[in-house]
């Protein structure tokens, strides 16, 4: 990327016609990935050397922030061609991404019919099916020959977002059927589509969340999928490419909470100091406060540490254990609940699995850290190594066991599991971990 962008730079010295014979070598993909090394004028320069069709595209793949500066620096009549060429769910997210000043001026300078098209799709909430759909599909009622059909589909429009699939509809918008390019391609001229095409359509609601329409999508193999209202007419499709967009964000989200970070997902270099501070302050100051409860925990036995000096040497390794064996634990719930392949019926399945996982590994480690303790520095007695030893499969047990159900009831009462990850996951073994150490060590050495 790096050698691409140095090419790129040295275009610059060119006059106008030169630079744009020399674009055309360079990919939408190139151009997206590099342009943060641009500075404004440079990358105004090298936006406005590219074909309108470019244009609408790498407007589409980069940063709200550069989004902002290109328009903002068009001239009406460019911002107006741009405009018009972009795809309608691509324009819409641009005019949703913007400052509301920005907003209003880039409405101002659609077409009638793209306002039409804009103002109907910015009805819909953006995190929802109908917020990502394009309303540019193929459409064709079932009464006609595949003969008709090809006839119809040779004079759409080239702006068409797919045309591998044709959907059926009635006289009322209603979705009926779907039927492929290729079945068409194969059946003899006077037979009806309504004899070909597919009755039982997979689609999705318009108010459909965005990660349950991907799942969707990606579930069946789809490479479009319609979008329905309440009276089955069909609205829109929403394509494949939207939906590997759509995917990384949610996988965004989920590791931001995984890592105790609110907010959206949004790349890091547009987020000021302030924004990134408020998305991490909050969730620390919520875990430090809850991480305090450990030194209530201790306080509580503070007698049993000063009869018994090396209890405190081992709390780094029962709590950090701990945490380690309830992340592994949560990670595997919170995947296959994300994937589908987990869900709350299968509770009590996965609860013996790790029930009997964390037997095992909680044995395991237990063995190491008795030896460990015994034969290596700082050297405890064999009883004091039982009580660690014991201690820590306890621990390991009992954090697995967390690490798998809790997960399981944040998504069954309507959260997102993946804040059982990470850092809250710790914080909470942390608690209950110390909590079992010095119950087990009160009773094995009192």
């Amino acid at each position: 990327m790096a050698e691409t962008m140095n090419s790129l730079l040295r275009l610059l010295e060119f006059d106008g016609e030169s630079l744009k014979a020399a674009l055309k070598d360079f990919t939408v993909a190139d151009l997206s990935d590099g342009w943060y090394e641009l500075e404004e004028a440079q990358a105004l320069n090298i936006f406005l050397a590219l074909d309108q069709g470019t244009r609408g595209e790498l407007i589409a793949e980069l940063p709200t922030a550069d989004q902002q500066k290109l328009v903002a620096a068009l001239s009406i009549q460019a911002t107006r061609d741009l405009l018009e060429v972009m795809d309608p769910d691509d324009l819409v997210d641009l005019i949703q991404s913007v400052s509301p000043e920005v907003r209003s001026e880039v409405i101002g300078h659609l077409s009638d019919e793209a306002r039409k098209e804009a103002e109907f799709l910015l009805r819909f909430d953006d995190d929802d099916a109908a917020g990502l759909m394009t309303t540019r599909y193929a459409a064709i009622r079932s009464g006609i020959t595949a003969s008709q059909a090809l006839h119809f589909l040779r004079r759409a429009p080239e702006d068409l977002e797919t045309i591998y699939y044709v959907f059926v509809v009635d006289s009322l918008q209603r979705l009926t059927g779907v039927v492929t390019l290729r079945k068409i391609l194969i059946t003899a001229d006077n037979v009806k589509i309504a004899d070909i095409m597919e009755r039982n359509v997979i689609s999705v609601r318009d108010d459909t969340d965005q990660e349950e329409t991907a799942k969707v999508l990606e579930d069946h193999d789809l490479i479009a999928l319609p979008v329905v209202d309440r009276w089955n007419r069909l609205l829109g499709i929403v394509t494949f490419d939207d939906m590997i967009d759509v995917i990384r964000e949610e996988q965004s989200e989920d590791i931001y909470r995984m890592g105790a970070i609110g907010g959206e997902a949004e790349d890091y270099m547009e987020s000021s100091v302030r924004r990134l501070i408020w998305r991490r302050l909050p969730w620390l100051v919520l875990l430090l406060l809850a991480g305090t409860i450990t030194t209530n925990v201790m306080a509580g036995y503070e007698y049993l540490i000063a009869r018994f000096a090396f209890l405190a040497l081992f709390i780094p390794v029962i709590t950090q254990t701990g945490g380690n064996s309830g992340t592994q634990s949560s990670t595997l719930m919170i995947r296959g609940l994300a994937t589908g392949d987990l869900h709350f019926d299968l509770i009590g399945k996965a609860f013996i699995k790790e029930l009997a996982t964390g037997v095992a590994i909680g044995i395991a480690t237990g063995i190491v850290i008795f030896f460990r303790s015994v034969l290596l520095p700082p050297g405890v007695t064999p009883i004091e190594a039982l009580v660690v030893s014991v201690s820590l499969a306890t621990v390991v047990l009992f954090a697995t066991l967390m690490g798998c159900l809790v997960p399981f009831f944040i998504d069954r009462f309507g959260g997102d599991p993946a804040v059982a990850a990470g850092p809250l996951m710790s914080t909470l073994i942390d608690v209950t971990g110390l909590t079992v150490y010095f119950g087990i060590a009160k009773l094995l050495l009192t």
